[in-house]
């Protein structure tokens, strides 16, 4: 079966050409957090076969969205990164991740949850406002993957393993963390029950916690506005 087009010169049309057959947008929210080995991301997109990854890919390197190099010596995998022009599609997909927030609701049996979108999650949630003036470091150890977080001045960076000298040390499980994040789960009540602890300076996780989190109820009143 060929490639399908709206056959419309219309650049949302042409947009979704590119972008709108199903398992597309959600490569391109992997490769938000860097480059990827074609097991990553099988491993990021249960339910996806690896024929459709195959072809969702090579759709998105004939369009110059991403490249497919060999990183040197000593790892010398070959992974998937964006080029220049997927890197614009950066602010749509996270505008469109903020709109999704409103059809969150409660997590189904079905759904699945991997640490990776969690911490994609983070951008959502990030508040810059809330982060002027801050210079935090954090490190993140949740379901035995580690991540850090710099907080400077209203801008959030992070990447994957520990920090250096981070001014606090949070320990989670997954839906923990996830329920702390879409404010559901209040972080003084996950430290009281145990489900989450800090080492370090108590004072910058309950900063973090203000920063990188939605205000209680959000997703639930979002919920309700966007169904009525």
């Amino acid at each position: 079966m060929g490639r399908r087009s709206y056959d419309q010169y219309c650049p949302f049309a042409r947009s979704l050409d590119v972008l709108g057959e199903r398992w597309t947008l959600l490569v391109i929210r992997e490769l938000l957090l860097g480059p990827r080995r074609f097991s990553d991301l099988l491993e990021g997109l249960p339910g996806v076969g690896p024929n459709v990854l195959t072809a969702r890919l090579k759709l998105l390197q004939e369009e110059g969205i991403i490249q497919r190099i060999k990183l040197p010596p000593p790892a010398g995998s070959t992974v998937y990164e964006f080029t220049e022009l997927g890197r614009e599609l950066e602010p749509a997909l996270l505008a469109l991740g903020r709109w999704g927030l409103h059809f969150m609701g409660e997590r189904r049996d079905v759904d699945s949850l991997r640490f990776a979108w969690v911490i994609n999650g983070m951008r959502l949630t990030f508040d810059p406002e809330k982060a002027r003036g801050v210079d935090d470091t954090y490190e993140f150890r949740v379901g035995g993957e580690v991540v850090w977080v710099r907080v400077l001045d209203g801008r959030l960076t992070f990447g994957q393993g520990a920090a250096h000298d981070p001014d606090a040390i949070i320990t989670c499980d997954l839906e923990a963390f996830q329920a702390i994040g879409l404010g559901e789960l209040d972080p003084a009540e996950a430290l009281a029950d145990g489900r989450s602890t800090v080492q370090g300076d108590l004072e910058a996780a309950m900063r973090a916690a203000e920063i990188l989190t939605l205000p209680a109820g959000y997703t639930a009143a979002a919920g309700a506005a966007a169904s009525s």
